[in-house]
């Protein structure tokens, strides 16, 4: 049987190009680069890419309808993650392509903890664990 574009393919190609519209801006593909590498909450990810939190939240949230991200909240923070082990492959791909194009470029990496002025509990409990009273940081073996 010969099947027509009308009769399967329209709605699974909506819906790819649902998901590359999603993919299409150059935040969003920092977003979920950094996610790559872990779960992150709005506050890191807003230090990471130097961008408002307002934008960078209004950014996840296209993310999030796209089903490439997931939230968890814990207390009155959120902290994302990548909804399917298939995305950073997704992300690669694109790379590849512009890699045998000749452009080349650097990836975002995750922040050291604590960020300064961050209030989130994955930074106080990194501040408390270096500078908590009565507490000093280990010496490091060289």
């Amino acid at each position: 049987m010969n099947t027509t574009a009308t009769s399967v393919g329209i709605s699974l190609y909506k819906k790819e190009a649902g998901l590359f519209k999603a993919l299409a801006h150059p935040a969003r593909l920092a977003l979920l680069d950094v996610l790559s590498q872990g779960e992150a909450c709005v506050c890191h990810l807003t230090a990471l890419l130097r961008l408002r939190q307002p934008y960078i939240s209004q950014q996840l949230m296209v993310l999030r309808r796209a089903g490439l991200i997931l939230p968890r909240r814990d207390g009155t923070v959120i902290y994302y993650r990548l909804a399917l082990p298939q995305v950073p492959e997704l992300v690669e791909a694109a790379r590849a392509l512009l890699r045998a194009r000749g452009v080349e470029g650097t990836r975002l990496t995750l922040p050291d903890l604590p960020l300064p002025g961050c209030s989130c509990p994955l930074c106080t409990m990194a501040a408390l664990s270096f500078s908590g009273p009565g507490r000093q940081r280990e010496p490091e073996d060289n």
